[in-house]
């Protein structure tokens, strides 16, 4: 057996212990919504407008026990989902959970990242989350990938980032270390990490960081095993993110949280060094980011495309009167002049604005529409930069 698959298998021992991520199963739809995982949205915010087709094909590669999957049943009703998993385990919960929760436009196959190759055809979505990083080799990974998926598709990626998890790699090493011939059994790294946090002073830099951040989620054993004695991690920087990106041959589309990499929320208050930062490029531009607010970086989420991504710009105004509108998917208490967006902020739309989004999904054009409600063009862009509306072509 290769050092890959030693490791490819002791992941799928941990994952086989502690079927991860453990949210309970439920037996209706999941609250709530993740705007990443749903087509329109996703695709609206890659390239500007509503796609052409809502009946895509998705694979959660790396699926786990399918919290992701069920929402991508759920959040695209007419999509047919594929997920697969290395851990057996982790795949009859996913199975059972979307048995209950009436996900049942899935299949679900016990296969490892490498062989998706063999499954059948080419996918519109595919979402891999929390997984490259725990690969032995998540290039050859994101490379098997990248080939299974469609021209003009998306990618949705997320893996972690080492500055906002500096913490958590000191008490990995520590928990190893006092494991010695015990590694590998991950219920006695789970007894021995909670038995450090226990003993260390409550000032010690460790526990403080693991109150601020995890611990809530960190109460369930499979969350402390899944964060604490993973046999295999990478974290990444944006320079060895881009290598990874670059290596999939794909377009990097952007990052799906695109205001936390806005130098200005740092440097706002000194327009020089603003002006600095115009002659950086965008991977160095990233990089003095995560250099500048580094507790906060403790994953990257982003999209990747495979060409032709066709893009659209709204900022000629013909071409966005002949648009149509439609709401957002993902907005929570609508119909309501207040809202949370896709992000889940509060929004609190004018009289207008909610006259206009109420006459949204009328297949009428937005010129249409201002016929019959007070709001001027500017408000309608608006409306769609924030994607409170999505905007089908003519």
């Amino acid at each position: 057996m290769t050092n890959s698959q030693e490791i490819s298998a002791a992941v799928s021992r941990l994952y086989d212990t502690y079927p991860f991520p453990p949210e309970p199963l439920l037996d209706e739809a999941p609250p709530g919504y993740n705007w990443r995982w749903s087509w329109p949205a996703a695709y609206a915010f890659c390239t500007g407008s509503y796609p052409e087709t809502l009946k895509p094909r998705i694979l959660d590669a790396g699926c786990g026990t399918g919290v992701g999957t069920e929402y991508l049943v759920h959040l695209n009703p007419e999509a047919s989902v594929t997920g697969i998993d290395l851990s057996g385990g982790a795949l009859e919960v996913a199975k059972e959970r979307c048995r209950r929760s009436g996900a049942d436009r899935v299949q679900f196959q016990h296969l490892s990242l490498y062989d998706c190759a063999q499954l059948e055809g080419e996918f519109d979505l595919i979402n891999c989350v929390g997984v490259l990083h725990h690969l032995p080799e998540p290039i050859r990974g994101i490379k098997a990938l990248a080939s299974k998926l469609a021209p003009g598709g998306l990618m949705h990626i997320f893996v972690y980032a080492e500055l906002g998890r500096w913490e958590i790699q000191l008490m990995q090493k520590a928990i190893s270390l006092l494991q010695a011939d015990k590694r590998g059994d991950y219920q006695d790294g789970v007894k021995v990490g909670r038995q450090i946090f226990a003993s260390l002073p409550q000032n010690n830099r460790l526990v403080k960081r693991e109150k601020e951040r995890w611990s809530m989620e960190n109460m369930r054993d499979a969350n402390f095993a899944d964060m604490y004695v993973h046999p295999q991690e990478i974290d990444y920087n944006v320079e060895t993110l881009f290598e990874l990106i670059d290596a999939s041959g794909l377009e990097f589309i952007g990052f799906s949280n695109p205001e936390y990499w806005n130098l200005n929320r740092l440097l706002g208050s000194e327009p020089a060094l603003i002006e600095r930062a115009k002659s950086l490029n965008k991977k160095e531009y990233y990089r003095l980011v995560e250099l500048l607010d580094p507790e906060n970086i403790t994953h990257y989420e982003f999209f990747l495309g495979r060409a032709p991504v066709a893009k659209i710009n709204w900022d000629e105004d013909e071409k966005l009167m002949k648009a149509r509108p439609v709401v957002s998917p993902c907005l929570q208490g609508w119909p309501s002049q207040q809202v949370f967006d896709y992000n889940y902020q509060v929004v609190e739309l004018s009289d207008g604005e909610f006259a206009f989004m109420q006459a949204c999904d009328s297949n009428k054009t937005v010129e249409e529409i201002l016929k019959q409600v007070t709001v001027e063009l500017n408000e309608v862009r608006s409306l769609q930069n924030r994607q409170l509306i999505l905007l089908k072509q003519e």
